[in-house]
């Protein structure tokens, strides 16, 4: 008979997650700045770097379809170990060569990779915690962490070279696999005919549920032009590498304070936490579409959009899991995260297609602000 961990062990848990989380988003953001700079000077359009960079979050789909029947198989710290593993060798392939076919399969391993790390980490933090909303506000503190200092690095490595950004992201991914394999081992979560009272029907379409879904649509939206059209729009305006990690630290480091407010906006109200999320990441990005020359207004624009995406993408999983049987929090968290992988791909891709008729300025203004409205409308008539 397994024994139970004792609350030391709990504790210890929870620092290994908060590393684990801190280390993987260092690696995260020295890609989202070094991958998108390599892109443009490997020769690249606009246009291409939009579909490129969306491709990860094809791949994220395609996994996280897949994570809830896996997680009532394997346990959710296999998720957290493989996608350290994926990252690193995702951040080295694109370090060897920025050839076509080799971007294209570092990207999808970066896909499957967020994929793994986001909902496995998640899940297992909400696990073992009596809080969802304080699980995931300390993930997302130790994430934010992460982001902060992985742009930075990466700007500042990256005026030297890119591809030494690349490789300082690959080896310091494959770190990651250390805390990531001392996570406590929880059992697999219940076959799906055996939970006693399973509401039928696609678990996004219950209520609480699909609040949270349409979090994660902004949420996704925001990092996903955040990772691409970005630091490009920065670039064109005349930034330099490093200002444009800075920048973009700016807006991680918000994140950072947005998923420190939660718990304060989930006590206002779900509705609340949703509108005010929405509002600020979508006008935020919007404005720096044409404002990205004047590096203290895209700072404090970058500033209010990170803070309402770290409400929103701390709030919405909390939720999603609040409101489902516990042997259902995987599925659920899945759910939210293909919601969240589907805008990751949408909102650069859109701007892709955008930037072949007007300016990639103009291109990120107009989808900034319509990543707002889908969230706003399906607030509508939810959780309060």
């Amino acid at each position: 008979m397994t024994q139970e961990p004792s609350e030391r062990a709990w504790k210890r848990d929870r620092l290994l997650g908060g590393i684990a989380a801190a280390i993987f988003n260092i690696t995260l953001g020295l890609n989202s700045v070094a991958v998108p700079l390599l892109a443009v000077h490997s020769g690249y359009t606009a246009t291409q770097i939009g579909l490129l960079i969306a491709l990860p979050a094809v791949a994220q789909i395609a996994a996280r379809l897949t994570m809830s029947a896996l997680m009532r198989k394997l346990p959710d710290k296999f998720f957290v170990i493989a996608s350290a593993v994926l990252l690193s060798v995702s951040c080295a392939l694109v370090a060897i060569s920025p050839m076509l076919v080799v971007f294209l399969i570092s990207q999808l391993l970066q896909g499957v990779a967020r994929a793994y790390f986001f909902t496995g980490s998640q899940t297992h933090a909400v696990r073992v915690s009596t809080s969802a909303v304080g699980a995931l506000t300390y993930l997302g503190l130790a994430s934010g962490v992460g982001s902060l200092i992985g742009p930075v690095l990466a700007g500042i490595i990256s005026e030297r070279s890119i591809g030494d950004a690349l490789w300082f992201a690959a080896a310091f991914g494959a770190i990651g696999v250390v805390p990531s394999a001392l996570l406590i081992k929880l059992p697999v979560f219940a076959a799906i005919a055996s939970i006693e009272g399973r509401v039928p029907g696609r678990i996004w379409r219950r209520p609480g549920v699909n609040t949270a879904s349409w979090m994660s649509v902004t949420a996704g939206a925001w990092r996903g032009l955040l990772g691409s059209y970005a630091p490009v729009v920065l670039l064109q305006a005349g930034q330099t590498a490093a200002v444009i990690g800075a920048l973009i630290s700016v807006a991680n480091g918000a994140a950072l304070l947005g998923s420190a407010l939660s718990t304060w906006a989930r006590r206002v109200g779900v509705r609340f936490s949703l509108i005010f999320g929405a509002l600020t990441a979508g006008v935020g990005i919007a404005a720096l579409g044409l404002l990205a020359e004047y590096w203290l207004i895209a700072a404090v624009v970058l500033a209010l959009s990170g803070i309402g995406a770290g409400i929103l993408q701390t709030v919405g999983p909390a939720v999603a899991s609040e409101v489902v049987h516990p042997d259902e929090r995987g599925e659920a968290m899945a759910s939210t995260g293909t919601f969240r992988a589907s805008a990751l791909f949408i909102a650069p891709a859109g701007t892709a297609g955008l930037v072949a008729i007007m300016p990639t300025g103009v291109a990120l203004c107009v989808v900034g602000l319509l990543i707002a409205a889908p969230a706003l409308w399906g607030g509508r008539g939810q959780l309060r």
